[in-house]
């Protein structure tokens, strides 16, 4: 039973012609044709065809005039497509890209002499043969030549063994396929005939795209047949010659555009593709070339007899064709790889719907761009229905060139990817390749070997084709893009694809199979084997009191000046814990701690862990009302802090314990462990990070998630009791846990940094030298830091880091700085980090810094918008599972319901909200955020809520923020704003800012709009948001420097923070100065100024005058003398900064 296409098919190739009059459906035949068979078969699909012919109005074509022979003796214009051709030869130079390539084995007694009489017959008749393309005027023109003698050498290989054969002929053919022509002068076909044995040749075959098509192929190979079996029997050539070459159709193709014939369907195709995406995103194996390249391999797989007539059942209980059927496979496959709704794919349309052409050869075919709408996830009988719309439309409007409407749609060209659609399906049935005496000449067997030109025009091609009534898949893939493994699971995920719609076609596109069963085992469980043993009956303090009966007298933490054994910092966290019980603390009461960095914040961590509290850090420099916030928010019972903080913390209900004031009547308290009924599932802390809604929210994290996490990290990346570990990050950013506990717990030495020193370069470099430390964990913008200021490294430091993505250039500089280097990956919602990942050069050289395997006791899925596993490559939600993950959101339900969710197999999850996708070896490699949260310098930043509170402010319409890289290594907050006022105060807005948001929440620039850019939906177009221009806003005159000093400071200034005309009187902080920054301008003003300058200086003098006057100052009381004097003035020599 033959489907639709086929049928339709099949029928041409007979010149069988189809027309609709009124309800019936009309036909003409050449005598005899029309067999009681067909004649059923035409009855069974009347009502389709009928359907079809009405669409397209194929047999009423709409460029009806017929073509007309023209005089040789003017410049003869090229076809559209040949244009396209020609134009892409003038701008790469000759090459094979376009060739196409045949070997044809010939099984039998070959009879050279014919074969070489037949092709040459094939040339006299075919003009397009004898063709070249000339630049006349700056304009292609063909010439064609009166005759063309085509010579056909004949290469013996005979005397080689098989296997030697075998290899000398897939040579020659690699060579022959490579073998460019040049379209002015070669004779654009090539053939050259290979002999095995006297009974078995070779032909191998090659041809310019620009003079044939894939229908020619069966125009020649019939040719071939008639004429051979003549000249074999001294006959002369059967055929007749032909009423028109393509020349003919090339000027009648011009004419009817010229004639407006076809502007109904140019405005069907500016229509159809209004809006569309043009750049199909498909997860590559290598970032795209900046130059498109079309290196390329190919693989196929047969599909069974099975698989093929269930989806011809399908496609016919459908009303739909096997190729529409295929193509809507394919666009699921496409869309569960890239999770675009909206997808582009070119397929050749064969063009031969013209009595007088069919025997014609040359490039007819036109490329047609499908495109489909697969939103709402459908099911996929319903996306039958979309493509049979998108492709009877096509067809009905296929006589347009593409060439004239990449034109008219005036496409920005990107060289480095094809226009409008980068992947190509292609359905080749041809019902004459399928009779089996189209392989016989004379006593001879013909046989189509499967030797292929290397190369790809596309990303990716899907072949279907038809051959020996075999039915074969074949990926054509670009190999700059796509190893040969990727390809291999492209191809199976389509078989699997087929087999899971044939079986439910109703089923919904995310829900349809896409992974074989040894893949899912991959992924699920043998990637997720990370079952460790751990105590589970414990607690954070008490791993902490294990060690100290262990190792009493080591020395715990140093401070400054300071330290602690571990008996001591046990007895000084017991008495503080007993105290804390006095007050009411136990379990589940939380306890907030707001103190800066010293031995007494370690004590009065460990000391609310042992009375049973769960701490919430509350750091110091945060905005009173944020503070306030979260002081209600978490009903504090008890705050730790120190008196001279007192002032920083707002209003409130809770029990104050000034750690420093109150300590001696603290340290009446008992030294000895605590009798609690504390269980590891109770509560450890609550920290607080940034929420989309405006206002943060508090993650709560029990003990266990902490005690494996801890137990974890001391195995890999490791640390042990020789081990010193530098801490410097704020126990507000929940990554502070694993330096403060994880030496308490292995017998370590804990090195505190003071917040000062955390900031300041030359500080940290000179602490990192004088504690010998060997372990350090920090953001890539500290360890950036720490780089820009010149630091030498330290061959026996083990670097973490983490809290944003690892650059790989910083990679690369840190690799040569220490001895190991780690990337470290996880939410605070899964307890600190959930995966790790140790940084090896050779991976860097694939531009790829993963973020390494789960930890411990933790499950990690890559899961799709519908909640399916991923395949190896593929981008998708990365959900944590396993002993870390939080109990959730201290007071918001519906927030914890809407984030931790059960799967199908009862585990509960995390839904990150990031992209990731699983390499070749089962590391994972993170991509980008799904929502509008990021992280700058380690900090965690919900857009949304930088967003709303800006909104709250009475001169705001609307507001959205970004984060924007415009320099590497610099990621920044813009803010954009439409106003109500005329001239918005920034400065003013800023400063409202920091009265509601922590410093590393205030945007460092801010552009005003007269509208925001929307996307075609309405939402707000972010990639279209302007980069700032670099100037900014200033509330007073502006005053240029008046001294060398203050010029070297303003140029200081505007380098580090990308402005211009910074003046004496502008803030550092109102440019977009932030903390990290500052460390830039002080190293350089030190270095600028040859001394020593704090690096609180810019915090106390944060304007060019001021500083300057410091400086000066300084200067001064050092050398009791005016310093030198600088020259300014034209012709001075630039400093470099």
């Amino acid at each position: 039973m033959k489907t639709l296409d086929e049928l339709l098919s099949h029928l041409r190739s007979l010149d069988v012609k189809l027309w609709v009059d009124g309800h019936k459906l009309r036909y003409s035949a050449p005598k005899e044709i029309l067999k009681p068979a067909l004649r059923n078969q035409l009855r069974e699909h009347k009502a389709e065809i009928m359907k079809l012919l009405g669409k397209t109005n194929l047999a009423s074509h709409s460029t009806s005039e017929p073509i007309q022979v023209i005089p040789r003796d003017e410049n003869l214009s090229l076809s559209f497509s040949q244009e396209g051709f020609w134009f892409i030869d003038q701008m790469e130079g000759t090459s094979a890209t376009y060739n196409l390539f045949s070997a044809i084995k010939f099984i039998g007694s070959l009879n050279i002499v014919a074969l070489e009489q037949s092709l040459q017959e094939i040339v006299r008749r075919h003009e397009v043969l004898r063709t070249n393309f000339k630049n006349v005027n700056g304009q292609p023109t063909q010439v064609i030549s009166p005759s063309l003698h085509l010579t056909v050498p004949v290469i013996d290989l005979c005397m080689l063994p098989e296997t030697e054969q075998y290899a000398e002929v897939m040579c020659l053919a690699s060579e022959e396929a490579q073998q460019p022509f040049d379209l002015s002068q070669d004779t654009l076909l090539r053939a050259k005939l290979l002999q095995l044995k006297n009974t078995e040749h070779i032909l191998l075959f090659s041809i310019h795209h620009i003079v044939t098509d894939a229908g020619s192929v069966i125009v020649f190979l019939r040719e071939l047949k008639t004429l051979y079996e003549a000249f074999c029997n001294n006959k002369l050539s059967p055929l007749f010659d032909l009423p028109i070459q393509y020349a003919d159709f090339a000027f009648w193709q011009k004419q009817c555009l010229q004639a407006g014939m076809l502007e109904k369907q140019m405005r069907y195709w500016k229509q159809q593709l209004d809006g569309a995406n043009s750049l199909l995103s498909l997860p590559t194996d290598r970032s795209r070339p900046p130059i498109q390249t079309f290196q390329g391999e190919r693989q196929e797989l047969v599909l069974s007899n099975n698989l093929i007539e269930a989806l011809k059942f399908l496609s016919k209980e459908s009303k739909v064709t096997l190729y529409m059927t295929m193509l809507g496979a394919f666009n699921t496959l496409l869309y569960r790889y890239t999770g675009q709704e909206d997808i582009l794919i070119g397929s050749p349309f064969f063009g031969r719907n013209r009595a007088e052409i069919e025997g014609v050869m040359g490039p007819f075919l036109n490329m047609l761009v499908m495109r489909t709408d697969l939103s709402e996830n459908p099911s996929f009988r319903e996306l039958l229905k979309r493509v049979q719309k998108t492709c009877l439309e096509a067809y009905a409007n296929s006589d347009l060139p593409f060439e004239e409407l990449v034109k008219e749609l005036k496409i920005t060209r990107d060289p480095s990817y094809s226009p409008l659609y980068q992947v190509m399906f292609i359905f080749q049935v041809f019902p004459e390749l399928d009779k089996d005496n189209l392989y016989k000449f004379s006593d001879l067997t013909l046989d189509i070997l499967p030797i292929h030109k290397k190369g790809s025009l596309y990303d990716l091609t899907l072949m279907i084709r038809k051959i020996h009534h075999n039915y074969k898949v074949i990926l054509e893939y670009n190999t700059d893009l796509f190893d040969s493994t990727t390809a291999n699971r492209i191809l199976q995920h389509f078989q699997i694809l087929l087999e899971g719609i044939v079986t439910n076609v109703d089923q919904s596109l995310n829900n349809l199979p896409l992974l074989t069963l040894a893949e899912q085992h991959q992924l699920l469980t043998q990637w997720n084997q990370t079952q460790a043993d751990y105590p589970k009956d414990v607690c954070i303090h008490q791993l902490f009191e294990a060690q100290v009966e262990k190792t009493p007298n080591a020395v715990a933490v140093v401070f400054e000046n300071q330290q602690l054994t571990y008996q001591q910092l046990n007895q000084r966290a017991n008495q503080l814990a007993h105290h804390l019980q006095s007050l009411g603390v136990q379990s589940e009461v939380l306890v907030g701690i707001c103190l800066e960095r010293s031995l007494e914040m370690l004590v009065g961590l460990l000391g609310i862990l042992k009375a049973g509290g769960a701490y919430v850090p509350l750091d110091p420099n945060y905005p009173q009302e944020r503070l306030a916030f979260m002081l209600t928010d978490a009903q504090v019972a008890v705050v730790l802090t120190q008196e001279k903080l007192l002032t920083v913390l707002p209003k409130h209900q809770a029990q104050v314990v000034c750690l420093d004031a109150d300590w001696e009547e603290i340290a009446k308290q008992s030294q000895n462990h605590l009798i609690s009924k504390l269980t590891h599932e109770n509560l450890a802390y609550t920290i607080y990070t940034s929420g989309s809604t405006g206002k943060p929210k508090g993650v709560q994290i029990p003990h266990c998630a902490v005690v494996n996490f801890l137990q974890s990290m001391a195995q890999e990346p490791g640390l042990t009791a020789s081990d010193t570990l530098l801490a410097v990050t704020s126990i507000s950013f929940d990554i502070a846990a694993l330096e403060l506990y994880l030496p308490l717990i292995t017998g370590a030495r804990l090195q505190l940094a003071s917040r000062e020193v955390a900031t300041d370069p030359k500080q940290l470099m000179e602490q990192l030298k004088a504690s010998s430390a060997t372990v350090m964990q920090a953001t890539p913008a500290t360890w950036r830091m720490l780089l820009t200021a010149n630091w030498q490294g330290n061959p026996h430091l083990k670097m973490l880091c983490g809290g944003e993505a690892l650059p790989q250039d910083l990679a690369e500089q840190l690799l040569n700085k220490g001895a190991t280097l780690w990337n470290l990956y996880g939410p605070t919602e899964t307890t600190i980090w959930s995966a790790t990942y140790r940084v090896e050069a050779t991976q860097l050289s694939r531009g790829i810094i993963p973020i390494g395997r789960p930890i411990a006791n933790t499950k990690i899925y890559l899961l799709d918008s519908g909640g399916q596993p991923v395949p190896v490559g593929i981008p998708g939600e990365l959900h944590i599972g396993g002993a870390g993950l939080a109990r959730g959101y201290l007071n918001r339900p519906e927030l914890t319901a809407e984030k931790f969710i059960t799967n199908a197999a009862g585990e509960r999850l995390y839904k990150s909200g990031d992209l990731a996708r699983y390499l070749p070896d089962g590391n994972i490699e993170y991509i980008e955020r799904l929502d509008h949260q990021v992280k700058i310098r380690g900090f965690r930043i919900e857009l949304g809520e930088i967003g709303a509170v800006l909104s709250q402010h009475p001169a705001v319409v609307q507001a959205v923020v970004i984060a924007r890289e415009d320099e590497p290594g610099n990621k920044r907050l813009v803010a954009y704003i439409v106003t109500c006022e005329q001239s918005l105060n920034i400065n003013q807005l800023r400063e409202f800012l920091f009265s509601k948001l922590p410093e590393y929440m205030v945007p460092s620039a801010f552009v005003t709009l007269e509208t925001l850019p929307l996307t075609p939906n309405g939402k707000v177009d972010r990639k279209a948001l302007p980069a700032p221009d670099g100037d900014f806003s200033r509330e007073h005159e502006y005053v240029a420097p008046r001294t060398p000093s203050e010029e070297i400071i303003a140029n200081i200034f505007a380098s580090v923070l990308g402005v211009q005309n910074v003046g004496i009187h502008d803030n550092f902080f109102a440019l977009g100065g932030h903390s990290l920054l500052t460390t830039q301008v002080i190293s350089r003003v030190s270095e600028a100024f040859q001394m020593k300058l704090p690096l609180r200086s810019l915090f106390e003098k944060p304007t060019v005058a001021l500083l300057s006057d410091r400086i000066e100052t300084m200067r001064l009381a050092l050398t009791q003398a005016s310093p030198p004097p600088i020259a300014v003035g034209k012709g001075r020599k630039e400093i470099e900064l």
